[in-house]
């Protein structure tokens, strides 16, 4: 589960049909050297145009974006300090000081209750900083980045993170033994998308 995800919440604008329709068209056009099967999964009969354009653009924006790990997104270039250079109060100061700089360019990080602040600084350090990711400049898209190892993620999704319906579904879905569910053991408030 660990990895990054992007998220856009596409909203319609209301404006003239007219000028939707010749937006539509631009878009369709600048998007032509990229086209694949995913512009077909588009039901434009049931999309607003508006919303059809909305989803368009960012297509197009994904396209051109450059690929740059995290770390140069930031200008200057966010750089840590090695995670065992600092104690135990510098570490947590520059973790909240990072997480708020990851967020202020629209990154949120997820299922990180279970992880001590070393263990997420060192995350960010060795794993988010250093990712390339596109980075789209829309102000409604977010790239979500899951805390959460590759290695026994099922576990601690299930221990700390899933529903009771999630819960219950993986158990009939796997035939295994769920693990008991527990209130994760590091609870923080950390910046959400806004809805």
């Amino acid at each position: 589960m660990k990895g990054s995800r992007y998220v856009s919440a596409m909203r319609p604008k209301p404006e003239d049909d007219v000028d939707q329709l010749l937006l539509n068209a631009q878009l369709r056009d600048e998007l032509e050297p990229f086209l694949d099967e995913s512009l077909e999964v588009i039901n434009t009969r049931v999309m607003p145009t508006s919303m059809e354009n909305e989803y368009l653009a960012s297509m197009l924006e994904w396209e051109r974006a450059p690929v740059l790990p995290i770390s140069r997104w930031f200008r200057p270039e966010l750089r840590l300090p090695r995670p065992d250079d600092l104690n135990d109060e510098q570490l947590t100061e520059v973790l909240w000081d990072t997480i708020n700089k990851l967020y202020q360019k629209r990154i949120v990080l997820e299922f990180t209750e279970h992880l001590s602040d070393y263990e997420l600084y060192c995350l960010i350090f060795r794993d988010i900083l250093p990712s390339l990711e596109k980075k789209i400049a829309r102000r409604n898209t977010f790239l979500h980045w899951q805390c959460i190892d590759d290695v026994g993620s099922a576990d601690i999704w299930l221990r700390y993170y899933a529903t009771a319906d999630e819960r219950a579904m993986w158990a009939e879905e796997t035939g295994r033994l769920l693990p008991a569910s527990e209130p994760p053991p590091f609870p923080r408030r950390m910046p959400r998308r806004p809805i």
